[in-house]
């Protein structure tokens, strides 16, 4: 029996996170050639698996292929083993029914869009998904692993929306993970860097999503996927997670090209850790905890839903994020892809028109404080940064048709849109193969909201939700845009190239900064420099931030 919820949300912006989440879930996948003739130990035909943790026992994917549900790919992350790197599954014996999702990591009620995740989560969540599209299998299949969006509050894998799709139609096999969040992912602490053999903490989910990688690494063969073909991919957190792993040493060939949708490795500087464990004392100091190790063992024999409900009541905005933790992250993301010392692999990126909007990011609507807030952000570019929103001394801001109201334009621009172009452009800068895309569809039935923060989604994976907030009156050309995109990026995943026959071309970056968006109509349109007089500001002021910060 499986479970799931069909519920598609996109959540309004949460005020303590720079960078907002969508939609994410899943599931499952099948066997390797030649594992299906005869397994070790008696396992055999079916839809049985052997892996390095135990054998599994899948089910038929409707359509053909197969799907396995709930795979722990780690121990659960409780008791001692909260706040702490994840640590290998105990094997078992006895074959695993993989028919039912995993639970969805702790988090809190952001929305109707994780109500589910929220009152069916645990700790005991580290769990991932496989699906194929052909059993047995006749080839090793490029494989394309998903980080789920939700700010790195809240979301999972466990969710219908994927396994239900036809991405995988398309000659992939597909991985969903469930990975830790908010405060049992970036809690750092002196008392847990002191007990850790790498001297630091935080970071904890990001080290999840690279435990999953190396657990695919390792067995998806068995379920025909190839282990030297493999794409990380992501929409919104899930892409900023995308990012970031590009520029870890951890993650060193655990992956061989990369998508980032609606996200990037940085729109604000990290904290080092030294900051990151301040933050962490300081919680701990309000619980009126003893300081070193016995508050850390007082605070890991709280109950999860303990350790939620005392960090809402501290602070209902504070948030926990990633950090210069010098073990998972070394540096800061900007300065590595600057340097073009991030991953040498193909990377495909890209925005929606609207995003989350001017409200989600806190963003001043006004005409007056907006401009204050530009010039405030710009210092000495201010003069430029106005001129390019209309806002110049005498004039007043007019509304884009595409990306709506000018407070809308600078918060999708400064979060998004603009550090989109400025990682893709040293990505490029550093010859790697480098594509940019931008959706304007909206979902059908909401083109007055024009295409928000996760419009693409329905299209990447190929289904159409019957509810929430990404639900259309989808029609024949909204299917035919969908086969489109899935043809796209099952291309790069297989090439690192998105081009085929019979598709319109879509150019590499290069130094023109060239796109293709996927229009209102459904057309493919070439253009070139997204957004180009709003982000070359951006991009001139991001290059003084960082020679200041050097300095």
């Amino acid at each position: 029996m499986r479970t799931h919820s069909n519920s598609v949300k996109v959540l309004p912006f949460p005020p303590f996170v720079l960078i907002v989440l969508a939609v994410a879930w899943f599931t499952l996948l099948s066997t390797c050639a030649a594992q299906m003739k005869t397994q070790p130990d008696g396992v055999s035909t079916g839809f049985l698996v052997r892996t390095t943790s135990g054998p599994l026992r899948g089910f038929a994917r409707p359509g053909g292929g197969a799907e396995y549900l709930g795979i722990p790919y780690a121990q659960p992350p409780v008791g001692d083993l909260r706040w702490h790197e994840p640590m290998p599954v105990k094997p078992w014996r006895d074959v695993r029914t993989a028919d039912n999702f995993g639970a969805p990591c702790t988090q809190s009620v952001m929305g109707d869009w994780n109500r589910n995740d929220a009152e069916t989560g645990g700790e005991d969540c580290l769990f991932l998904n496989v699906v194929t599209p052909v059993w047995p299998a006749k080839q090793l299949l490029p494989v394309m692993l998903y980080l789920h969006g939700g700010g790195n509050e809240g979301g999972s894998a466990s969710s219908v929306f994927y396994n239900g799709g036809t991405l995988v139609d398309h000659g992939i096999v597909l991985v969903t993970i469930n990975y830790r969040l908010g405060i049992f992912s970036f809690f750092a602490h002196p008392a847990l860097s002191a007990e850790s053999t790498h001297h630091g903490s935080g970071n904890y989910g990001l080290m999840d999503q690279i435990f999953a990688l190396r657990w695919v690494r390792e067995n998806i063969a068995n379920f025909g996927g190839d282990p030297n073909n493999i794409t990380l991919f992501g929409h919104s957190a899930g892409a900023i997670d995308t990012g970031l792993l590009m520029t870890s040493d951890l993650s060193k060939g655990l992956f061989q090209r990369a998508i980032a949708e609606s996200g990037t490795s940085f729109s604000h500087p990290l904290p080092p850790l030294a900051v990151a464990e301040k933050a962490g004392e300081a919680f701990a100091a309000n619980l009126k905890l003893p300081t070193g190790a016995e508050g850390l063992k007082q605070l890991r024999q709280l109950t999860a839903q303990q350790v939620m409900a005392l960090k809402f009541s501290q602070s209902p905005y504070s948030h926990f994020g990633q950090s210069i933790d010098g073990w998972v992250i070394s540096r800061q993301p900007a300065s590595v892809f600057a340097a073009g010392e991030e991953a040498a692999i193909p990377f495909l990126f890209g925005t929606t028109s609207r995003e989350l909007g001017a409200a989600a990011y806190r963003t001043p609507t006004a005409p007056d404080a907006l401009r204050k807030a530009i010039a405030v952000f710009f210092g000495s570019l201010a003069p430029q940064a106005l001129a390019t929103y209309g806002m110049a001394e005498g004039t007043e801001p007019v509304a884009d048709p595409l990306y709506g109201s000018t407070a809308d334009q600078w918060a999708g621009d400064l979060i998004l849109r603009c550090p989109a172009t400025a990682q893709g452009g040293w990505h490029n800068a550093a010859h790697h193969p480098t594509y940019e895309f931008e959706f304007t569809h909206a979902i059908p039935g909401q083109e007055a909201q024009g295409a928000v923060h996760g419009a693409e989604l329905p299209y990447v994976f190929g289904y159409f939700p019957k509810w929430g907030d990404i639900t259309g009156k989808f029609a024949d050309a909204d299917i035919q845009l969908s086969d489109r995109i899935e043809t796209y990026w099952s291309n790069f995943a297989k090439t690192g190239n998105p081009n085929s026959l019979g598709l319109p071309e879509w150019p590499a970056f290069g130094v023109e900064r060239k796109y293709i968006r996927f229009d209102q109509e459904g057309k493919v349109v070439p253009l070139a420099s997204l957004r180009g007089a709003q982000c070359e500001v951006y991009r001139d002021s991001l290059a003084t931030h960082m020679a200041s910060s050097i300095q």
